[in-house]
């Protein structure tokens, strides 16, 4: 493993170099559903602080911190950092949700408790050859409209208020500071898919965060994701000249992965998706990186997998394809996710787990009433959600509001968190009673040991990653 000239990694012209200026192309994965949980990673319901709050009035202060300490050990260890580097993983993107930082009743005080496994992570990842990518994937606010920000509404409020925004500043510099001398960390990622309706806010707080950064780290590589979800990449004109070290990070998802997507090749909702489509639409994303003679790091891919045999091979078509595009253009590229309970994970629980067990029935329920926004196609339950969708497009033909349309701000309301909201109660219920061994014994079916492995995903990604891993030869 190499690092940069003074023993960082380095975004260096439209690659990334190491100490002796070797090239090298990032390939790994992310700890989603850890140090910031998503609902359907772990089977919740709703936004993750709307589910802790639950759980919270259900277990009582102190079993609820013994849980959520025992899950997050369970849920990366040293085991999982070495399997990750015997599949040829280099980096590893660590998504972080800001109440592991700050306290909202304690606005500007940094929790030290809070990095523990932060450092825990970097640390491991170290010890097995990994950069760690360090994604601030959950802003005070949110900064974008969705469950991934710990969103409990509709609204991205962190654009409107100059006080979540001083609160961010603040926490990037108190990471850069603390990490300002490791050199495994490659880099800080500031802002995971910021989602501003205006296009306006988002290009002028990153240049004050940048700036911010620089003056406590000029070292470690900046990972910028572009607005709308990381796929609008004007924002940076407001920059009197590009930062340097720094990268605009691609999110690349294939509409044909998705629940509601295929065949492969084939029209997904009107829209033909096959391998030469899949290359336009990662060149046109990609597009400003090249432009700026920046490396391309493509933050988030992958499809989701249905459990239908022939659906998931052409799920496995689509992540291969999507590869060869990302290699040939020597593109870097970090899977989402790592671990799940069985939708999208490299890795997953057993369905016999104790965790499964107990929350199966809950989980199938949110499938059968689709509110989580990712593995469902949106369509159920349609005897509630079709008359709506029929009034929207009836009485308001020309709604079209941001980030993705009509439909999915009408699914947005009324499923992820309407129907979303009260499902939270029945999930922290099954929590009544549970003593500590209980608990343990929840939080370890995610420990790798107790995990299946998605054996032909993990078999693509390690034959891309044990090629070569740079540029070509000039």
């Amino acid at each position: 493993m190499t690092h940069g000239r003074d023993g960082y990694l380095r975004a260096d012209g439209s690659g990334f170099t190491g100490a002796d200026g070797a090239p090298l192309r990032l390939r790994g994965t992310a700890v989603g559903g850890w140090l910031n949980m998503e609902n359907f990673i772990t089977g919740y319901p709703s936004a993750e602080s709307t589910m802790r709050a639950a759980v919270r009035r259900v277990l009582g202060q102190e079993r609820y911190e013994f849980f959520f300490d025992q899950l997050l050990a369970s849920f990366f260890a040293e085991a999982d950092a070495r399997f990750m580097a015997d599949a040829g993983f280099n980096a590893l993107r660590i998504p972080v949700n800001y109440h592991h930082l700050e306290d909202d009743a304690r606005p500007f005080e940094v929790r030290e408790e809070g990095l523990r496994h932060l450092d825990r992570a970097v640390d491991l990842c170290a010890r097995h050859g990994i950069y760690s990518i360090i994604d601030l994937h959950t802003l005070p606010g949110s900064q974008n409209q969705r469950w991934h920000s710990d969103n409990p509404t509709h609204l991205a409020t962190f654009w409107q208020h100059r006080h979540f925004q001083d609160r961010v500043v603040h926490l990037w510099e108190a990471i850069a500071d603390r990490y300002r001398n490791n050199t495994w960390v490659a880099g800080y990622n500031p802002i995971n898919e910021p989602g501003d309706d205006t296009r306006q806010a988002v290009g002028l707080f990153y240049r004050r965060l940048v700036g911010a950064i620089r003056a406590v780290d000029p070292h470690h590589t900046l990972f910028l994701d572009g607005n709308t979800y990381s796929t609008e990449f004007d924002i940076f004109d407001v920059f009197d000249e590009p930062p340097a070290n720094t990268v605009y990070a691609c999110h690349d998802y294939a509409m044909a992965g998705f629940a509601y997507g295929g065949p492969y090749p084939g029209n997904t909702r009107g829209v033909w998706q096959d391998a030469k489509a899949l290359e336009e639409k990662f060149l046109a994303r990609s597009e400003f990186c090249r432009k700026m003679n920046s490396p391309v790091w493509i933050g988030e891919f992958g499809p989701v997998y249905t459990g239908d045999a022939d659906r998931d091979v052409q799920r496995y078509q689509i992540l291969r394809d999507q590869l060869d595009i990302y290699r040939r253009h020597d593109a870097s590229w970090s899977l989402w996710t790592y671990k799940d309970i069985g939708l999208q994970g490299i890795v997953y629980t057993q369905a016999n787990s104790a965790y499964l067990r107990r929350f199966g029935d809950l989980v199938a329920k949110k499938q059968r009433l689709g509110v989580d926004s990712w593995g469902t196609d949106g369509t159920e339950p349609r005897e509630i959600a079709q008359p709506v969708q029929d009034f929207m497009a009836r009485e308001f033909p020309d709604f079209d509001p941001y980030p993705w349309g009509r439909q999915d701000w009408v699914r947005t309301l009324l499923q992820t968190i309407m129907l979303a909201q009260p499902l939270v109660e029945e999930y922290a219920a099954l929590f009544t009673g549970l003593d500590n061994h209980a608990l343990t014994t929840l939080a370890d079916s995610f420990r790798l040991a107790d995990c299946e492995v998605r054996q032909p995903l993990l078999a693509t990604l390690a034959a891309d990653c044990s090629g070569d891993g740079g540029h070509p030869s000039p």
